[in-house]
């Protein structure tokens, strides 16, 4: 019963540990995926997130002249605003909700947005597309249904969905009818495609050199990397110190396992000294021991872990203050991280037991028989 137990400890610690990185995981590849890889993003100079930036129309226009934007035939560009709306959850709660008006353009700039149910909304109108991690947490999100924000009805014309990045929650609407309802004379954002990533650089530089333009440009899966890094490091330092504290308690659960294996095995171990094995074979023997019982207990904890698979969770981005849902992710990395962390704990668990081993006097041991 002590092993099982000390097996089923150290299972716990490898499940803790491995659904947090899996969390952790899934918010990245959710993150890495919001946005393309030739887009680039241009942003008020100090803004953290969209919501905080602000770019006149006059700096948007300049941005538009610049060289190296795609054009197929028209400009590959969208200027964007973003802003944040309160709706109620289906468990009854609230949270912050992003709302992002763009134009068509900015709809071909994400390559793989995929209509679910309904269709586009129509630029100029006040209708509304909802993503797909939106619609199934929120309340009152059906097609033909209002949504009142901004002294306006926004009327629902189709759901979206966005290999499960972070555009799957928001709520796109017209960005000229976003504006108006809210009084805005600014973009947040000004988003366009590259003709090619060497242009990047160039971009950056000019905005860097214009005093008219007090603005920062980066691609825009870095700069959506960068405005969830205070949430993922929220949940790398809450599974880190989670980890830690279990993992002394299983370690030193270990440590007794292994102790009290030795001193049953006294008269086995003097036996072994006598037939002339040496203390290293002793010691390696006893850490091997600790290894399959190691082992075993990562694989279990491993087993628990992948039941979380694909589970979707949500919760609020500390820099946006707004929803977000990732899934957890449970890759090769998991498995290797897990299974190292298991073995560690069984190894220096049974590090003194096994050194303790090797001390045992021949005499003594064989002295009760």
């Amino acid at each position: 019963m002590t092993t099982f137990f000390t097996i089923m400890g150290l299972a716990l610690v490898v499940f803790v540990f491995c659904t947090v990185v899996m969390l952790n995981r899934g918010l990245e590849e959710t993150v890495v995926a919001t946005g393309e890889s030739d887009n680039f993003i241009v942003t008020r100079r100090g803004a953290g997130t969209e919501v905080q930036s602000s770019i006149t129309k006059s700096q948007g226009a300049i941005v538009s002249q610049f060289r190296g934007i795609m054009s197929s035939p028209d400009p590959m560009i969208s200027f964007e605003t973003v802003i944040l709306i309160n709706l109620k959850k289906k468990k009854g709660s609230t949270s912050n909700v992003v709302i992002r008006g763009l134009q068509h353009a900015g709809i071909n700039l994400r390559k793989n947005i995929e209509i679910t149910r309904g269709r586009f909304f129509k630029e100029g109108s006040n209708e509304i597309i909802v993503g797909r991690a939106i619609a199934k947490r929120f309340t009152g999100l059906e097609i033909g249904q209002y949504i009142n924000f901004g002294g306006e009805a926004w009327r629902i014309v189709g759901f979206f969905k966005t290999n499960n990045n972070g555009f799957e929650s928001e709520m796109w609407v017209s960005n000229d009818v976003l504006m108006q309802a809210f009084q805005r004379q600014t973009y947040s954002t000004v988003l366009f495609q590259l003709q090619d990533l060497s242009y990047a650089e160039e971009i950056a530089n000019q905005l860097d050199e214009d005093i008219r333009l007090p603005l920062n440009g980066k691609f825009e899966r870095q700069f959506y990397e960068e405005s969830s890094r205070a949430l993922s490091n929220f949940i790398s330092i809450l599974g880190t110190t989670l980890t830690i504290i279990f993992s002394i308690g299983s370690t030193i659960g270990a440590m007794i396992t292994m102790q009290a294996a030795v001193m049953n095995r006294k008269s086995e171990i003097a036996t072994l000294r006598a037939l002339g094995f040496f203390k290293y074979q002793i010691l390696l023997a006893f850490l091997f021991e600790a290894f399959v019982l190691s082992f075993f207990a990562g694989i279990f904890g491993l087993l628990m872990a992948s039941f979380f698979s694909g589970v979707e969770f949500s919760t609020s981005n500390f820099q946006s203050f707004s929803e977000l849902a990732f899934r957890f992710s449970f890759d090769s990395y998991v498995v290797l991280i897990g299974m190292a962390l298991s073995i560690f704990m069984g190894i220096v668990g049974g590090l003194i037991p096994s050194i303790y081993a090797t001390k045992i006097k021949i005499t003594d041991a064989l002295r009760p028989l």
